[in-house]
């Protein structure tokens, strides 16, 4: 189903433990702790465990929430929505399309955005590719 595909050992030894836990385990990192929660360069968004391109800058925004936030993906196919039930709530998880890495949630809930939507991602999820934007 995905292109990039590991053993959890693999998995285990390329990821630090709290990138294993967010990204393998749907783990959540502390809100107002992420490195990229203030990044505001132009570039493109990465998944942390594939390299796979995820989001571009132009749709960050801050949503003061604790989490780098964007309001859609970079391409249609960058992402998989699943239904979340756990914690006693229905929410919609974020999947990387190419190797099935949790990355956050996406809630309906940014009006201000072209899309209305706030794709609440994780820092640890994530790396930044600096680039000019001409070549975004």
């Amino acid at each position: 189903m995905f292109k990039v595909v590991k053993s959890d050992a693999q998995w285990r030894r390329e990821l630090n433990e709290l990138e294993y836990h967010v990204l393998r385990e749907a783990g959540t990192e502390r809100p107002g702790t992420g490195e990229l929660l203030h990044e505001s360069r132009t570039g493109t968004y990465r998944c942390r465990a594939c390299d796979a391109a995820l989001f571009s800058s132009d749709t960050k925004f801050d949503a003061h929430c604790g989490w780098p936030s964007f309001y859609e993906a970079g391409s249609s196919d960058a992402l998989i929505h699943r239904e979340d039930v756990s914690l006693g709530m229905v929410r919609v998880e974020v999947l990387c399309a190419a190797c099935g890495s949790h990355l956050g949630h996406v809630f309906p809930d940014a009006p201000q955005t072209p899309t209305g939507n706030r794709y609440c991602m994780n820092s640890v999820s994530l790396i930044f590719d600096e680039s000019d934007s001409s070549q975004d």
